[in-house]
């Protein structure tokens, strides 16, 4: 989880790491990495977040059907969606960045998923999320922001199957808006639009419709989410406010109707929302400034703009690059991500890994668009204050990012659960601590769980694979400890822009090899 009371406890995890043994040596150094395992870890780690009645192609067989009633206090039909993270609440900001990455990686990347043999499983993953945003937007203007209580759900320590927490549902409205987790719902829906339009053009319908509807609502009611569901604030706070939202929501609307009304949005709103002036060195579920700065870059790019446009986008594109050149270490003497001397980008403590996929995302996205502008024989490249950098570098790294989280880190320990032999085994996750509800069907009490499970020095009895957890600190350390949820702790938000990459690794390493013969 992001931000939440458990931050008062932090200081307790700021102590010397040491590195707990794990039980065997490591996963495929010397041969490369299994990247098409690693997309296929990563789709079964949304499975094991799903929240409702499971499905009878359920792959994860360790989850059982939870939160049935969700929504029922409120007359509202709220079953469904995911669990942001090793806890038993739905956020609603979190769940749509989710959704709209996993389906920016299907967009960007749907070839080489298909060509993997994951498509359906992508597919089953976003729509899992959209349905549950049909519901969550019940009226026009109303969008069901979170079910579950942060505080009382941390206070236990249970199987989803087993909560006896509370399951309050928490909306947002014209009286309290939310414009932030109404953009970014938004947005996910847009993006899963262009996903669903050749294989389900009725859905895709629909989503469009539910997208466009939020929009109105998001740009005629503005607001902070947080200052509207104030049980948000303490867990999701929407720092950055909602003009980077709004922003990304005009942009994916561009892109799944080709209306010029989103267009000329992005354009007229740029400056009074930060999107030409906001000069950023980190993507994540709150801060979305790279992300749609990116994808304005990627309308110049192709020259998809009224010759009116042309100004500002150039704008957004200068500040899309001063992040791409953070990441790369090439903005001159400031304006850097540090990186650790293993070569992991470092941006904060909390739940560093979340910074390091979706940068390696970006990366990997925008060395596609520089390789696909231009002429071959004099193709674009990348203006650093450093020096010019192609394409090829940007893959570069986002590869030495996705390798890091397998593997190639000084403590040869993979940070997705399930991979390789050297994993984390102790994931702070409700779920994956306490023995699977199929195997054991007692009832696992609140406290109960603290006392049997999670204080239990042991393994974890399920493995959550595809989880990608918080990862080590600033100087590569690592601590396999339930309780030091700031590096063990796995969201959704880590493993979904990874999909993308993995896909394109994979399908990079089968060109090549091709090559070879």
């Amino acid at each position: 989880m992001a931000r939440s009371i458990k931050q008062t406890l932090a200081s307790l995890c700021a102590v010397l790491l040491l590195f707990i043994p794990f039980v065997a040596a490591g996963g495929g150094h010397g041969s490369g990495f299994d990247y098409k395992r690693a997309l296929h870890s990563s789709l079964l780690y949304f499975e094991a977040q799903r929240s409702g009645h499971l499905p009878y192609n359920q792959r994860v067989k360790w989850r059982g059907h939870s939160g049935l009633a969700d929504g029922l206090q409120q007359g509202v039909d709220l079953v469904g969606g995911y669990y942001d993270a090793g806890d038993n609440v739905k956020f609603g900001l979190p769940m749509a960045f989710t959704v709209t990455m996993l389906s920016w990686s299907a967009i960007e990347f749907g070839g080489e998923i298909a060509a993997a043999g994951e498509w359906r499983h992508v597919l089953e993953a976003i729509k899992w999320g959209t349905d549950y945003f049909v519901k969550a937007h019940a009226e026009p203007d109303v969008l069901w922001a979170e079910v579950g209580d942060g505080d009382t759900d941390h206070y236990c320590w249970q199987r989803p199957e087993d909560m006896t927490t509370s399951r309050q549902a928490y909306k947002v409205d014209r009286e309290n808006p939310g414009s932030d987790l109404v953009g970014e719902t938004a947005a996910a829906m847009a993006a899963a639009s262009i996903v669903f339009r050749r294989s389900n053009p009725r859905y895709s319908h629909l989503l469009l419709r539910h997208a466009e509807q939020l929009f109105e609502f998001g740009d005629k009611y503005r607001g902070k989410y947080d200052a509207s569901v104030s049980e948000a604030w303490r867990y999701y706070a929407s720092v950055s406010g909602y003009g980077d939202e709004m922003l990304w929501a005009a942009l994916w609307l561009h892109r799944a109707t080709g209306k010029a009304e989103y267009l000329d949005y992005a354009v007229v709103m740029a400056d009074e929302f930060g999107g030409t002036t906001w000069a950023i060195s980190e993507f994540s579920w709150d801060v979305k400034y790279a992300g749609l700065q990116i994808l304005a870059a990627k309308l110049l790019l192709e020259g998809k703009h009224r010759p009116e446009h042309g100004p500002t986008l150039e704008q957004y594109k200068s500040k899309a690059e001063h992040y791409l050149c953070a990441c790369l270490g090439k903005n001159g003497a400031a304006g850097n991500v540090n990186r650790t001397a293993g070569g992991m980008l470092y941006v904060r403590q909390w739940n560093n890994m979340q910074y390091v996929t979706n940068a390696a995302f970006l990366l990997t996205a925008y060395s596609s668009y520089l390789a696909g502008a231009g002429a071959a024989e004099s193709p674009p490249i990348l203006r650093c204050p450093d020096g010019p950098v192609g394409a090829d570098e940007l893959r570069a790294l986002a590869r030495a990012q996705a390798d890091y989280v397998l593997g190639a880190n000084p403590a040869r320990v993979s940070y997705m659960v399930g991979y390789g032999q050297r994993f984390p085994r102790r994931v702070h996750h409700r779920a994956a601590s306490i023995v699977s509800h199929r195997a054991d069907g007692r009832f696992v009490g609140c406290v109960q769980g603290y006392d049997h499970w999670f204080r239990r020095p042991g393994s974890n009895p399920n493995v959550v694979v595809g989880a990608i957890v918080g990862g080590p600190d600033h100087r590569d350390r690592f601590s396999d400890r339930r309780s030091n949820y700031m590096q063990t702790e796995a969201c959704t938000y880590n493993t979904a822009p990874m999909v993308g990459v993995f896909a394109h690794l994979h399908s990079s390493e089968m060109g090549a090899a091709e090559e070879r013969r």
